[in-house]
This record gives C-alpha cells, structure tokens and sequence, in this order.
C-alpha cells in the first residue's frame, strides 16, 4: 500500500520548511542573535568573571538623573555629580543647575542645592575632607554663523585712587561714534594705585610731594545693543559709560579694539566654593581673582591648591595668571605665572615639582603651552621632557601616577589631535620622573587610537581602563566599547569584560570604597554612524567589578578596628583576624575627576608590620608630603592573590616632625 503523509504532517513539514526559508533569507540576522545570546551567556559564567570581571547597570530614579560632567569621591563614601547647566543652554538660560548626592552602598540619591553654574569648572581634595570647586559658566559659546550682535572683550579702567567702582549687568557703553554696547555680567574694578614721589633740589632740599596714579583694570564682556555692521570694529578706541556724571565719568571708562561678530567662546567665572560632606551643602569662600571656565585644580604638599589655566571673563584662555588657594584663610593669592591650554595634567611629584604631561582638553593655540615638563613652582623654572611620541595628540589624553605612586613613574595613554580633529592615538608612554634625565618611553599600544579614555587605579596596583572614542566626541559612531587591564609589573594589557555604555565627552570614571569602579556620564556630538542624529547626554550608570571580586566572593580580607587618622609617625594599627593573609596595604587617594583629567588620584605604597598575636597589623606612611599629599585616603589591605579589603577612610595631616623610637 502506497504510503500517504497524513495532514499533520503536512502542516509539520510546510511549517518547517517556512523556519528554513526565513532562516536562509535571515542568516546574517540569525548569526548575529545567536552571536549575542552565546555572549550573554559567555560573560555571565562565574569562570568568564574570575577572568576578566563584570558589569551592572544602577538603577537611577528619574528625579535623579543629570548629565555628569563631574564626579568626585568624598571621605563619606558617597560620590558628589556636579553637572551645573549639563552643557545645556536652556537650563543655563532659566537659572537651573543640579549636584546629586549618590550613595553606591544604599543606592539613594540626594538632589543639592546648586549655588552657581559649575558646568565645567575645577575641584581638588582638601586636607579636611572637603571638596573644593572652583570657576564655571558665566556665558555659553555662539559659534559662527550665529553671531548677530557684534561683542567683544571690553577693558573698564579706574583713574580714582579713592574707592573702586561695580558697573552692573547691562551698563552701557558708548562708542565715539555713538554706538552702544551692553555688558552681559557685573564688573567690579578696584580704585587707582596712588604712589608718593620725593625728589630733591641739588642743594639736597626736599621738593615738594608728587603723587603718581595707576588706573586700576578689569575686563567684562559687551555685546552691541543692536545689529548691524555699524557695531563691528577692529581699530583701538575708548567708550564712555553711559549713566556716570561729573568726576566718575572722567575716571571711569572703557577701551575696546576688537568687536566683531566672530565665535563666541564660553566664559569663566571667578566664584569658589567648599562641599562639605558632612553637612551636604556648598560653602562659599573667597572668589578667584580671575575667572575660570575649563580650570585645573591640583593639590600641594602644603594643602593648598593651585589653580591654574581655563577661559576668563571675555572667552580668552587665562594668559598664565595663576593663583593658590589657603584653605585655612580662605582666600587666593598670586601664584607663578605660567600658560598652559585648559585642563592641563599636572601632577605633585617627589620635591614638589609639578610634572606637566601634556594631557590638556583643548581651548588654546596648537603650538603654545603643549609640550610635557616639569615645572618648579619656587624658582618658576619648566622644563621640558623629551621622548614622547605623538606629541600632537595629547588632547582628550589620560594621564596618572602608576602605583605605587613612590616608584614616579607617570603614564600618558592615547589622545587626539587639537580641536574637532579626527586623529587619535594608541600611543601609550611612560616617563620615569625619579631619573637623572628623564624622558617618555613609548609603553604598550592601546588596541585602538582612543580619546577620552576613563583610567583608574585599582588597589591590586594594576591600572583599569575603558571607553572612549576614536574621533571628537565620538563622531560617526566611533565609542569604543573595550576595556583592558594594565599591569605596571610586566608593561602589558590584559582584555577586560566590555562595557555596554559608550563614554566619551564628559565623561568620568572611579574607584569606589568597595573596589570596584562606577562610570558615568558621556556628551556624544551624534548618536548614529551616519551623523545624522543629533546626540543626547548619556545619564546611565555603569559599575563595573573586577576579577578580584570574583575570585574572592565572600572571602576578602578585612581591616578591623582602628583610628581614622595616622599619628605623627605616620602609624595606624588595626585589628583583624586575616593577619596572616595580608601581604600589602595601600592609600588610595580618591578621585575628582572630569573630562579625562584626574590630578587627584594616586596608590601610596605603605610599609607593613604584623603584631606577635596574629591579630593586628600596623601601617606606616612615607613622611613626605609631595608623594602623601594631606587630605583623606582609602586604606586598601590585600592577600597574595590580589584580593583587596574593603577601604577603611583614614586621614593624613599636614607634614610634622617624626617622633623617635
């Protein structure tokens, strides 16, 4: 009897058949969805993450969420995102600026009260814990073409010696030819210097006293009141203030040379203030002398903080006028005069040298103030340091301390090309700043070139680091979801597990308490391959946990009971029953970090002695303030195979006379 398929099994086939043909006519699309479901379940294997780690999204409240610009990690655990107006010009606009608070141990999130527009302005760890930030916006750019109003910088002299003068937002000034101009911020100027001269007759008689007067200055961005090329200029002339009478009007005016309707850069502001941890909230203390937009901060053995570079009140990068913060006065005072381009890289090195690697974020001519030295702030002597490659790319290039931080040993990793270039480097390099000559040595390459690479110390002395991108503000589709290890023992990276976020501008990265590392932020110019679609403000959090974490589960070393500050010999003792497992201990200074720039964070080797009872250990700190600079620190324990502690916060004083044995 022939045999006869029974319905069923028609339907079955032509069911099956349907799968293969769409299967064959989707084979790519197929691929790839097996290509990813394999990869899901590659990582999330407990072998995959002892190897190279893991990553996990934080879940984020919608009230919670801003565009990061900055983060810093503060004594109390919590991690303080600054975005200001977030690159925004509306929020600019209405007034709104935001800081949250984030707990990574409770996951809570703390709106604060945000007094000024920190969007892209300075901050440095003090000895006492609290942060101090610095500059910010006074004014967005307006790039050619948008232009209406022809503006400049406009220079406010004082002739009178007798008290200074505050012209407010919208004063008036008046060209020769009638033409007016409005200033776009408030504008205080100090009086006149008045100097005594005593001459004499040649038969030794006192001549009369003469006095000498030296107009006072200071600078203010103007803006004409209408358009129209009536308003534009390049030639040198002198306005009057529209509303002063009499004396002032004489004492009081303004020169100008140049307005015209060209770009328009952002502006600094000169505003500072202290977060403080404990209370939550800004602090405000003695403003800058000179205005900031781009700034970088960096501590100093003595506690003080330099301030140096960033855009002034009229868009123009401050020409070299540096300035140092006391936070026992509260107040700045003149410091060495040297350009560098905004956000320079400047590191405190043994001797108190600053060792300026030529890692910058951009603003600034490409042949000025770019090339790496060291700088010796009490002779205010640079000098510079031969060797490294790809020298034209150290913008949007990383730069820290390897640990441990007593070896002096600095790396350079990747970077680009000055402005909106598309160049990017892999280069690495590495310079020994503890030799006779020292010099950049070309280090293993990056497996791509790479801006805005996020890197971090962690407390096993190796180096994480991921994202960025390989054109400006990862144009064309170009974030770099990789990341890798680097281990200073053996000069090499290592793979680590990719993150799934893409990081670039704006972006930050740091070590937290527990060791792992959370990433934030990332201002993306386009969100496509094809730069069709404008880019938005990345607001995810990423953390991600190293192998160590893995390897470890339950089991890490742990630091017991102990004080929460060095004595003077640099000591502290703690209790624990892992005393004998512990191999090494490290401070760990935490992070500020913000547009690839971190000055602030380096790994302090300290010396390591065991109690006879098995059940305590005492550290001991370099009494050098240049390589322990004073402040508050992550005290990391860790065991032969890496697995570190959680960090206990200690703090370390200014420097004092060691007590003998």
């Amino acid at each position: 009897m022939a045999y006869r398929p029974s319905k069923k099994f028609k339907k079955t086939l032509l069911g099956s058949g349907a799968v293969l043909v769409l299967a064959a006519l989707n084979a790519p699309a197929a691929v790839s969805f097996a290509s990813e479901k394999y990869h899901a379940y590659k990582i999330a294997q407990p072998g995959y993450k002892k190897k190279y780690g893991s990553w996990g999204g934080i879940s984020v409240p919608d009230g919670a969420r801003i565009n990061a610009i900055h983060a810093a990690l503060l004594h109390t655990g919590k991690v303080l995102l600054i975005a200001g107006s977030g690159n925004n010009q509306k929020n600019f606009d209405a007034g709104t600026f935001d800081t949250v608070l984030w707990d990574p141990v409770k996951n809570t999130f703390k709106k604060i009260p945000t007094p000024e527009d920190f969007f892209c302005a300075g901050h440095s760890q003090l000895p006492d814990g609290r942060l101090l930030v610095a500059g910010g916006t006074a004014r967005y750019e307006v790039l050619d073409g948008g232009v209406k109003k022809a503006g400049g910088g406009m220079r406010v002299k004082n002739e009178s010696p007798d008290k200074a003068v505050t012209l407010k937002k919208g004063t008036v000034f008046r060209s020769p030819s009638g033409v007016e101009y409005v200033t776009t911020t408030d504008v205080t100027v100090p009086k006149a210097k008045r100097e005594f001269e005593i001459s004499y007759f040649k038969s030794g008689q006192m001549k009369p006293w003469k006095t000498k007067v030296t107009a006072a200055e200071a600078r203010v961005f103007v803006e004409a009141v209408e358009e129209g090329p009536q308003a534009l200029t390049t030639e040198a002339a002198q306005y009057e203030v529209v509303g002063l009478k009499g004396k002032q009007a004489d004492n009081v005016y303004g020169l100008a040379q140049k307005l015209t309707t060209e770009k328009q850069d952002f502006q600094g502001i000169k505003a500072a203030y202290e977060f403080d941890p404990e209370a939550e909230k800004y602090i405000p203390v003695a403003p800058m002398k000179d205005a900031r937009w781009y700034p970088t901060l960096v501590g100093l053995q003595d506690g003080r903080v330099l301030a140096v570079s960033g855009l002034n009140d009229v868009g123009d990068v401050v020409p070299g006028d540096n300035e140092i913060y006391d936070p026992a006065t509260k107040k700045w005072s003149k410091g060495p005069f040297r350009y560098f381009p905004t956000y320079p890289s400047l590191f405190l090195t043994k001797g108190g040298k600053l060792l300026y690697t030529g890692s910058n974020a951009g603003y600034g001519p490409a042949e000025k103030g770019r090339a790496p030295g060291l700088w010796d702030l009490e002779t205010n002597t640079f000098t510079k340091l031969p060797g490294l490659s790809d020298p034209d790319q150290l913008e949007t290039s990383a730069s820290l301390i390897l640990p441990p931080a007593q070896d002096q040993k600095v790396m350079v990793l990747g970077g680009g090309g000055v402005g909106e270039s598309a160049k990017s480097t892999a280069r690495t390099a590495i310079v020994d700043v503890g030799s006779e000559n020292p010099t950049f040595r070309d280090g293993p390459a990056l497996p791509q070139g790479t801006r805005y690479l996020s890197s971090v110390l962690l407390p096993d002395d190796t180096v994480f680091t991921t994202g960025g991108s390989r054109d400006y503000r990862g144009r064309s589709g170009s974030d770099i979801l990789k990341a890798q290890f680097y281990d200073p023992a053996t000069n090499a990276f290592a793979e680590a597990a990719d993150p799934t976020v893409g990081r670039n501008y704006h972006s930050e990265a740091l070590l937290l308490p527990d060791g792992r590392v959370a990433t934030f932020g990332s201002d993306p110019l386009f969100d496509d391959k094809d730069n069709t679609k404008l880019g938005t403000f990345e607001q995810r959090i990423e953390v991600f946990t190293p192998p160590y974490l893995h390897r470890a589960g339950a089991d890490r070393p742990a630091l017991g009971e102990g004080p929460q500050e060095l004595d003077r010999n640099g000591r502290a003792t703690f209790r624990t029953k892992d005393a004998g497992r512990i191999v090494k201990a490290r401070l760990m200074r935490p992070s500020a970090v913000t547009h690839t720039t971190d000055v602030e964070q380096r790994s302090v080797e300290l010396g390591l002695t065991k109690g006879g009872d098995g059940l305590t250990v005492t550290v001991d700190a370099p009494e050098d303030r240049t390589l322990v600079p004073p402040g508050w620190y992550m005290l990391f324990v860790t065991d032969e195979a890496g697995i570190p502690s959680e960090a206990k916060w200690v703090q370390v004083a200014g420097e004092e006379t060691k007590e003998t044995d």
